[in-house]
């Protein structure tokens, strides 16, 4: 697991002052506004595959889509976007950043529709273009940039986001989850934010999607419930950079709930480490 600098024993020093009272204003909120606010309130997720097509916008569509919707960003780590072509050693190769997924799809059902509608990928970009613009790269995410032209441009699960941060950030193979942490240490961590990395293992089929997505939208449930018990509890203060009780007492409570959810999801393989933005 990534080294966690709020558990370093700091030995014979001394322990600091307690926080001091909060100010009036606070103290005569309105309890049931309160109380709405923690209702609402929801972990910001971040969703990872290959080239941002196939496994981790299932993942976006569930996440952004779940009843109460979760704040979701997603990526792909790749050097290019690729997709399935008339053979395997012509695939469909993208740039991420510049290329949307209704341009894909136009470009693809123009090239050979009853090919590319067989094998899925149409209804697959069809999908995603009602999601977000395109595709993006995780390295060239940077952490805490604000991302308010995703709102503009209507990407789904975009509201909550536009602070450019997220709380769990989910890769959907193992070689997303070894880049994803590589990336997020050469990052610097700047923010000094904590970040849960997971991976579940989802084979790159349409099929597979579709079960890894219900899969993650568990595990995005769970999750944000412990959040939400740990911030009644404490209080919100400290959460933002990791260094308050709820935010603390919800790291502690991960490792567990991950164990809950891989005793339903054996097929599914997780990996978890925390990390930091």
């Amino acid at each position: 697991m990534a080294y966690d600098p709020r558990r370093v024993n700091t030995g014979t020093s001394q322990p600091p002052p307690p926080p001091p009272p909060p100010p009036p204003e606070a103290a005569m909120a309105d309890p049931a506004q309160a109380q709405a606010n923690a209702d609402n309130w929801k972990l910001k997720f971040c969703t990872v595959c290959a080239s941002n097509n196939n496994r981790s916008m299932e993942a976006h569509l569930r996440l952004s889509s779940a009843p109460t919707a979760f704040p979701v960003i997603s990526f792909g780590t790749g050097s290019l976007v690729r997709l399935p072509g008339p053979s395997i050693t012509q695939p469909n190769v993208y740039s991420f950043n510049s290329t949307s997924y209704n341009q894909m799809y136009e470009e693809l059902q123009t090239k050979d529709e009853r090919l590319y509608r067989n094998n899925g990928i149409l209804n697959m970009l069809d999908r995603n273009r009602h999601l977000k613009w395109g595709p993006e790269r995780f390295q060239d995410w940077v952490p805490g940039m604000p991302r308010t032209e995703h709102l503009q441009k209507g990407d789904k699960g975009a509201l909550g986001t536009e602070a450019g941060v997220v709380d769990i950030i989910i890769t959907c193979e193992e070689r997303c989850w070894d880049a994803v942490v590589d990336d997020l240490m050469n990052k610097g961590n700047t923010l000094n934010r904590p970040v849960h990395v997971f991976n579940v293992d989802i084979k790159d089929n349409h099929e597979e999607a579709l079960l890894g997505g219900k899969a993650i939208l568990d595990l995005a449930n769970s999750l944000n419930v412990a959040a939400i018990a740990q911030r009644s509890l404490h209080g919100p203060e400290g959460w933002e950079n990791g260094a308050g009780a709820a935010r603390q007492g919800f790291d502690e409570a991960v490792p567990e709930i991950l164990a809950e959810w891989q005793e339903k999801n054996p097929n599914l393989p997780a990996l978890w480490t925390l990390a930091w933005l």
